[in-house]
């Protein structure tokens, strides 16, 4: 245990101090060697002092070949996988608006859609963001206004919605706003907030309410993690989830 404490605390300490400084002290360390050295053998000049010099010349020059290999190999994976991210940000990102197909609002159901609940009678005990939506979510909200939308039971339940989303930071790193997260206590009253809105999209799990606004609205996507699908209407697409629809290349 205390052995495995140090190597933890020394690999922690070393990542703390830097590479470069590192380096810097090696080199300092190298000089004061090398001055040591030729001071003794300006007094000494034999083979054997001229060998150690030799000797000791060497093994300083793997040292920091050693030195040097080792902090280029401790970069490269992090440096390889901040460039992953933001290779996959990129892309996700051009997908999300090309998508979108230069729309500027968009209204979404949170039930089944952003939350891992499909009902309001469970909003009444929890309310859990799903992971999976979040960057997708923050990449539309780049591009075009979101009104989050849901029929609930009671106040309880917008209060533990809107803490759900807090927590996960979208109001915070993102373009969500809380007053654009919207609550009713009908399916109808949530069909009247997106004709009201007049969005570009609305992304809903209910096919009579995609239906109803098929004729009002410019685009829908239906989501159905069972797969099924809604072909009545042109303007009207389906995916698994909100997340599925937008990584995908095409429209």
């Amino acid at each position: 245990m205390g052995e495995s404490s140090s190597s933890s605390s020394s690999l922690s300490l070393t990542q703390q101090i830097g590479v470069a400084p590192l380096l810097k002290r090696l080199s300092k360390h190298l000089t004061r060697k090398f001055a040591k050295i030729f001071f003794i053998l300006s007094n000494h000049k034999s083979a054997g002092s001229v060998g150690a010099l030799a000797g000791f010349v060497i093994a300083s020059v793997f040292a920091w070949k050693f030195v040097r290999a080792t902090a280029g190999q401790r970069r490269r994976p992090k440096q390889t996988s901040d460039a992953a991210v933001e290779a996959t940000k990129v892309v996700l990102g051009q997908t999300v608006k090309n998508k979108l197909n230069g729309a500027r609002k968009m209204t979404c159901q949170l039930l089944g859609v952003i939350l891992e609940e499909s009902s309001p009678e469970e909003l009444q005990h929890h309310a859990t963001l799903r992971p999976s939506v979040v960057e997708v979510l923050l990449e539309i909200s780049r591009f075009c206004d979101i009104y989050l939308i849901e029929r609930i039971l009671d106040d309880e339940s917008g209060e533990r919605v809107l803490l759900a989303l807090e927590n996960t930071g979208l109001f915070k790193n993102g373009g969500l706003m809380k007053d654009k997260v919207l609550f009713c206590s009908t399916d109808n009253g949530r069909l009247s907030f997106v004709r009201q809105l007049e969005p570009d999209w609305h992304v809903d799990t209910n096919p009579d309410t995609l239906s109803q606004l098929a004729k009002f609205i410019r685009f829908q996507l239906y989501i159905s993690p069972s797969g099924s699908s809604l072909t009545s209407e042109s303007n009207i697409f389906n995916s698994k989830s909100l997340e599925s629809f937008f990584n995908e290349e095409s429209l």
